[in-house]
Formats: structure tokens, C-alpha cells, sequence
């Protein structure tokens, strides 16, 4: 009576939570467009701490390699925070650099292709086009870009209204350097007690967790921060380099505007896929316009033949492991990503994938395993039971 009276409970207790399951999901559904605002919000409060995680990311490889170096000088005390002021001194500097020398000319090639887009149109209308495609490109391609262009009205840009909207942004901009600092400080406190905050989150998930769970977590933690970590500094890296190549074969062809579109293809190049076709695309276009169809499609192999050194041999040397997913998965996951989350939903879009898919691969595997054990169980009760049934007879 007791037993069924338990069983009664545990029943009751089961079908109470599906409903509270039901009503929570009815709930979130009816309210979907403000839970995604309030979502929204987290992300703009957390984007500070997760811009600190990103930045720890990048130069924990830096600091690892500069902290073995100064260990092994015995007399040297502090090697970690030794090494982290160092790395991100030397960081620092280079931003500084890239500000001071480079980022000028990228803006005046900018303003300089802006006023003369329509030079370069009419020059190629007139010059250079003389084929049956040049009538399909002026009209598909060229023109398109160069109207859209000759809409932008500068006058309209310091209007009042757009004076105010420009303050705001320049209170926007206060705010971003008070994130950018916070974003420094976080990524200082990961680098500088990184097993600590280690050995935090495995005691947090050991306490509330049985020891399946806890062996389980500790598993896919331990692959997710090297899918993470892996795949955003190798990214990184990557971009640089592959920026620098492209910049000096564009420069060696003579295409106008080289380090600026060797910068926005690098950049570009964070993306998976989409990014490097879509960065190339642009750049044939601008280079189309600057320098006519042979210096572009010259320009295109070019620049085709390095992004596939860079893919093939690169890329797999500074990862040291390819992240093992299918192209289709990644195209569908950095789709999903930029429709959810923008540009940055695409960069982290493979990582969380991969992730994603070692964790249903695991659980697959071993709903499997079990079938097959079940199976070998079933068939040797099944042979006992037949050599039974004859010792019988």
C-alpha cells in the first residue's frame, strides 16, 4: 500500500512538471518578440566580459610562449604578469602602428575612390570595353555601383538632425572606449588566473552533478574550449596573413588601392566561406573599375590561387587540426549565425557547431553502443533459453 501510495506521488509530482514544462514554453512563444529584446539587452550588457574572453582567446598563445621564456630565468618573480604587460604592450604598440601608418591611407583611398567613381566608370565606358559582354557588365554590374554611389549626398550628412544623431553616436563612441576598458581589464583577470577560474568551474559542475554528468561536462568543456580556442585564434592569425599576401600580390600587379583591399579581404577572410568569395568579389569589382577587365580578372587568379594556398596549407599549419565539420554544416551554420547575431554570429558560428555536433555524435554513439549490448544480452537469453528447452526434451 505504501509502495503504490510513492508510486502515486511520483507520478502526480511527473505530470505536475509537464505541465509547469508547458505553460513556461506557452509562455515563452506568446512572448517571443520581448524575450528576444530582453536577450538582446544581456547581450549588449555581457558583450564587454565576452569581448575580455574573446581578447584572452587571442593572445593566450602569446603569453604562454613569453611565460615559459622568462621562467626560465629563476630569478625572475611574477613571470605571469610579466608576461601578460609584455604581450599586451607589444599589442598595444602594433595597433598604434597599424593606426598611425596604415589606417590613414586605407581612409584616404576610401574618400579618393568615392569622388572619382564616376571617372573610373566613364573611362571604362569609353577605353576599355569593346566585346559583347561590355554592354551586360556596364549594365548589371557597373552602373548599379556607381548610381548607388553618386546618391550618397554629403551636403545631407550635416544636416541638424544629423549633427544630433551624431553626438549621440559621439556619447555612443564614450561609452564604447568605457567597454573597450572594460573589455581589456576582464581579458587581463582570464589571462592572469585562467586555472583558477579552471578549477572554479569544474568544483561548480562537480558539486551539483552526479559523476556521469560531471565526467560528461568535464569532457565536452575541455573540447569546447579547444574548438574555441583553436578556431578564433587561428582565425585571427589567419586573416593577418592572408591581408599582408594579398596586399603585396596586388601591389606587385599594380592594382590601385592594394592595401586597402588587402585589408578588407583579410578581414573578410574571418568569416568562413561566405566571407572569402564575398571579399574577393568586391575587390574584382573596385579593381574592375581602377584598372579594367585584364588587371581584375589577373587580379582574380591571383588572389584565388592564394586564398587556396592559404585554405589547403596555411590555415591547417597555424589550427594544427582541421575543425572536423562538413562544408554543408558550416554554410548552414554561418547562415544561421549572421541572421541571428550579425557578423559576429558568423565568426562564431563553426566553433559553436562543431561543438554542437561532437555533442549529438557522442550521444548517438552511445545510444548505439547500448542497442548493440541490449542485442548481445537478448540473444545469449534467447540461446540459453533454446539449450534449456532441449537439455529438456
Amino acid at each position: 500500500m505504501k509502495k503504490e501510495k510513492i508510486m502515486g506521488t511520483k507520478r502526480w509530482i511527473y505530470w505536475v512538471s509537464i505541465g509547469i514544462i508547458l505553460i513556461i514554453v506557452y509562455k515563452f512563444l506568446d512572448n517571443f518578440s520581448g524575450i528576444g529584446k530582453w536577450i538582446l539587452n544581456l547581450f549588449s550588457i555581457l558583450a564587454p566580459f565576452l569581448a575580455g574572453i574573446l581578447i584572452s582567446y587571442i593572445l593566450y598563445v602569446p603569453c604562454r610562449g613569453v611565460e615559459r621564456i622568462l621562467r626560465k630565468n629563476k630569478k625572475l618573480k611574477h613571470t605571469r604578469g610579466l608576461s601578460i604587460a609584455i604581450v599586451f604592450a607589444l599589442a598595444i604598440a602594433i595597433i598604434a602602428l597599424i593606426i598611425k601608418f596604415i589606417v590613414p591611407i586605407i581612409i584616404e583611398s576610401i574618400m579618393d575612390l568615392v569622388n572619382n567613381i564616376q571617372n573610373y566608370y566613364n573611362y571604362i565606358v569609353a577605353e576599355e570595353y569593346n566585346s559583347d559582354i561590355s554592354p551586360w557588365i556596364q549594365t548589371n554590374i557597373l552602373k548599379p555601383i556607381v548610381d548607388y554611389i553618386q546618391k550618397i549626398d554629403f551636403q545631407e550628412m550635416f544636416t541638424p538632425d544629423k549633427i544630433k544623431t551624431y553626438l549621440d553616436s559621439a556619447f555612443g563612441a564614450v561609452k564604447s572606449i568605457v567597454n573597450v576598458f572594460i573589455s581589456f581589464i576582464c581579458s587581463v583577470y582570464i589571462l592572469a588566473q585562467r586555472e583558477s577560474i579552471v578549477e572554479f568551474i569544474n568544483k561548480l559542475a562537480k558539486s551539483v552533478m552526479n559523476n556521469k554528468g560531471y565526467k560528461r561536462f568535464s569532457e565536452y568543456f575541455t573540447s569546447g574550449n579547444e574548438i574555441f580556442f583553436k578556431f578564433i585564434s587561428s582565425q585571427v592569425i589567419d586573416a593577418f596573413i592572408v591581408a599582408i599576401i594579398s596586399t603585396i600580390a596586388m601591389s606587385i600587379i599594380g592594382v590601385k588601392y592594394s592595401l586597402l583591399l588587402g585589408v578588407f579581404i583579410g578581414i573578410s577572410n574571418l568569416i568562413p566561406y561566405f566571407g572569402a568569395i564575398v571579399g574577393v568579389a568586391i575587390s574584382v569589382i573596385i579593381t574592375l573599375l581602377t584598372g579594367g577587365w585584364k588587371q581584375a580578372l589577373i587580379m582574380a587568379v591571383v588572389v584565388i590561387i592564394l586564398q587556396q594556398i592559404d585554405a589547403n596549407i596555411i590555415n591547417p599549419r597555424i589550427t594544427s587540426s582541421k575543425l572536423k565539420i562538413s562544408p554543408l554544416l558550416v554554410i548552414f551554420a554561418v547562415t544561421v549565425g549572421g541572421a541571428y547575431f550579425g557578423v559576429i554570429g558568423m565568426f562564431i558560428a563553426v566553433p559553436v557547431a562543431t561543438l554542437l555536433k561532437l555533442i549529438v555524435d557522442e550521444y548517438i554513439s552511445e545510444k548505439l553502443k547500448e542497442k548493440e549490448q541490449k542485442l548481445v544480452v537478448e540473444s545469449n537469453e534467447e540461446k540459453i533459453t533454446t539449450e534449456n528447452s532441449e537439455t529438456k526434451k
